[in-house]
C-alpha cells in the first residue's frame, strides 16, 4: 500500500487527488490508450468519499465503465441496452446532486439515443427486432422525461453555489464520451445549434444552462417521436401543443425554456436530420405556440425574467417573419396580436428605461409590435447604450429585419382577431373550404384555446382584462375531437411511485401506439 493511500481524502487533499487523477485520464484519452481499467477504482473511491460528489467525479466514472461497451458497436436493440445500463448507472449515483448536475449526465444517453433514432428513421422497420428496437428507444425517452421532470420538482438548483460550477471545461470532459475528432462537446449535444453552444459557452458551461440544453434536447426527440409513430395525423397537432405546454409547466425550468427559444430562432431546426421538411414547419408551430401563447406563472419567481423577456421579444418577431414567409397571414397576425396585447412590451420600455435613465415616453412613442420595439433597442445599442445580455441575441434581433415592410399597427389587428380568440382564421377570399373543414378547424382552435387559456398568473399577479380580474390555476384540458369535443382532465401532478420512471407530462401519442 504507498503512502498516499493513506491520506485522507478531504479538504486539499480530495480536490489535488481529483485534479491529478483527471489530468492522468484525458492525458491517455488524447493518447488512444485503452488500458483504463486502473483508474476506475481512483474515481469510485472519489465518489465514495463525498455524498455530494463533484460532476466530475461521477461523470468520469462512468465513462469509465462503459468504455469497453462501446455503443457504436452491435445494432440499435444493443445500443439501447447500454443506453439503459447507462442511464441507471447516472441515475443512481446522482441520487444526491442538485437537480442541474444530475441531468447534465444524462448527456451520454441522450447522445446513444439520437443516433439510434437517425439509425432507426433511416430504415422500413420491417424486422421484428426493428420495431422492438422503436419501442424501446420510444420507452427509454419516455423513462428520461419522467426522471428529467422528477428532478426538477424534487432537487434544488443552485444557482449561485460553487457545487453548480464545473471545475474542469466541459469542452475537454466532453472528450471522456465523443472520441471523434472535431468539436466533441458540439458533437456531444447533436440537437443544440451552434449559436446555443456558444451562448453556453460564454456562461462558462454553468451546469444550469447545459442541464437545460439536455432537456431540450429530450424534448425534441420526444417530439420527432411523436412525428413517427403516430398512426394518425388527425389532432396531432393539438395533442402535441397540449402535452408540449404541460411539459414546459411541468419542468418549470427558465433555463430549458430560454434555450427552447433560441432553438426555435434557428433555420433549419436542429432536429431537421430526424424529421421530415413537412414535420419541421409542426415542431415550429407546436413550439412558437407552446412559448408565445401562455404566460407561465414559474416565470415570475425568476431574477432573470428581463433577459428572457427580450428572448422572447426576438422569438415572437422570428416566429412573426417566419410564418408571413410561408404566407401563413392569419398566424403571423395572431402572434403579433398576443404579443401587443401582452404585459411584455410594457415590461420591456419600463425595464429598459429605468436601467439607463431614459426617458419612457420615448420608448412608447416607437409602438409595441415587436419589430418596433426591437428597432428601438437597437438604435439605443447603436447609441453606446448596452441592452441586450450577449452579441449572439443582439445579432439574432438584427438578422431579418426589414424595414421596408410596415408593421400592422395594434388597433388595426383587433378587427381580425377577436380579443380572446388567438387561433381564429379568417377564411374569407378563400375558395375550396368546406363546412366540414370550417368545423375541424374551429374544434382544433377551441380546444387549444381552452388549454392555453387557463395558463394564468398566480395570485396578485393576474392580468386585467375587460375590467375583472382573472385569478385561474393551471388547469390542462385534453379534448377528444371524436367525443363532441368533451373536455377531460389530464394529469399533471408527480405520480406516487418516483421510481416507476414514467413521465408526469401527457404522451402525445400514447393512444395511438400500435
Amino acid at each position: 500500500m504507498e503512502a498516499t493511500d493513506l491520506v485522507p481524502l478531504v479538504g486539499e487533499n480530495y480536490a489535488l487527488k481529483l485534479k491529478h487523477s483527471m489530468q492522468e485520464l484525458l492525458s491517455k484519452i488524447s493518447e488512444k490508450s485503452s488500458n483504463l481499467s486502473p483508474l476506475v477504482s481512483t474515481f469510485y473511491e472519489l465518489m465514495q468519499a463525498k455524498v455530494d460528489p463533484p460532476f466530475e467525479v461521477i461523470w468520469a466514472y462512468a465513462a469509465i465503465t462503459f468504455r469497453g461497451r462501446n455503443p457504436e458497436k452491435g445494432d440499435a436493440l444493443d445500443k439501447i441496452l447500454v443506453a439503459k445500463d447507462l442511464f441507471q448507472l447516472l441515475s443512481a449515483c446522482s441520487g444526491s446532486v442538485c437537480a442541474s448536475k444530475s441531468i447534465v449526465l444524462l448527456a451520454p444517453v441522450v447522445f446513444v439515443l439520437h443516433g439510434v433514432i437517425v439509425e432507426l428513421l433511416g430504415r422500413e422497420l420491417r424486422c421484428k427486432r426493428e420495431k422492438k428496437a422503436m419501442r424501446e428507444v420510444k420507452s427509454l425517452v419516455d423513462v428520461v422525461l419522467g426522471y428529467i421532470s422528477l428532478s426538477c420538482h424534487n432537487k434544488v438548483y443552485e444557482e449561485e453555489s460553487d457545487s453548480a460550477r464545473l471545475i474542469f471545461p466541459f469542452t475537454d470532459l466532453a472528450h471522456l464520451w465523443v472520441t471523434m475528432n472535431g468539436d466533441a462537446f458540439r458533437s456531444l449535444l447533436p440537437l443544440v445549434s451552434s449559436d446555443v453552444c456558444d451562448w453556453i459557452c460564454s456562461r462558462g458551461f454553468h451546469v444550469d444552462y447545459l442541464g437545460g440544453a439536455i432537456i431540450m434536447e429530450v424534448f425534441l426527440l420526444k417530439l420527432c417521436l411523436s412525428f413517427n409513430l403516430a398512426t394518425s395525423r388527425e389532432g396531432l397537432e393539438m395533442k402535441l401543443k397540449s402535452w408540449a405546454v404541460s411539459s414546459i409547466s411541468s419542468f418549470q425550468n427558465i433555463y430549458f425554456l430560454e434555450i427552447l427559444m433560441r432553438t426555435a430562432l434557428e433555420t433549419p431546426l436542429p432536429l431537421i436530420s430526424i424529421v421530415k421538411p413537412e414535420d419541421e414547419i409542426l415542431s415550429r408551430k407546436v413550439i412558437f405556440d407552446a412559448v408565445l401563447f401562455v404566460d407561465y406563472p414559474f416565470l415570475y419567481s425568476n431574477a432573470n425574467i428581463q433577459n428572457l423577456t427580450l428572448t422572447r421579444l426576438i422569438v415572437t418577431h422570428g416566429a412573426v417573419e417566419y410564418f408571413r414567409g410561408l404566407g401563413d397571414q392569419n398566424r403571423t397576425i395572431s402572434y403579433m396580436k398576443e404579443f401587443s396585447a401582452s404585459r411584455l412590451p410594457l415590461q420591456i420600455i419600463k425595464w429598459v428605461t429605468s436601467q439607463n435613465s431614459l426617458e419612457e415616453k420615448a420608448g412608447r412613442a416607437n409602438g409595441s409590435s415587436p419589430k418596433a420595439l426591437i428597432l428601438w433597442l437597437l438604435s439605443l445599442e447603436n447609441q453606446g447604450i448596452r441592452v441586450f445580455e450577449d452579441d449572439i441575441l443582439k445579432n439574432r434581433a438584427a438578422l431579418g429585419l426589414d424595414t421596408s415592410k410596415p408593421e400592422h399597427p395594434a388597433s388595426n389587428l383587433k378587427k381580425k382577431i377577436a380579443d380572446d380568440d388567438l387561433f381564429y382564421v379568417d377564411n374569407a377570399g378563400e375558395e375550396g373550404n368546406t363546412g366540414e373543414d370550417d368545423k375541424q378547424n374551429k374544434l382544433i382552435s377551441d380546444a387549444f384555446v381552452a388549454a392555453a387559456q387557463t395558463m394564468k398568473l398566480p395570485k396578485n399577479k393576474a392580468r386585467k382584462r375587460k375590467g375583472k380580474h382573472s385569478e385561474k390555476k393551471i388547469k390542462f384540458v385534453k379534448y377528444d375531437l371524436h367525443q363532441n369535443s368533451k373536455p377531460v382532465k389530464a394529469r399533471t401532478s408527480t405520480a406516487d411511485d418516483s421510481s416507476s420512471g414514467e413521465s408526469e407530462v401527457e404522451d402525445p401519442i400514447s393512444d395511438t401506439d400500435a
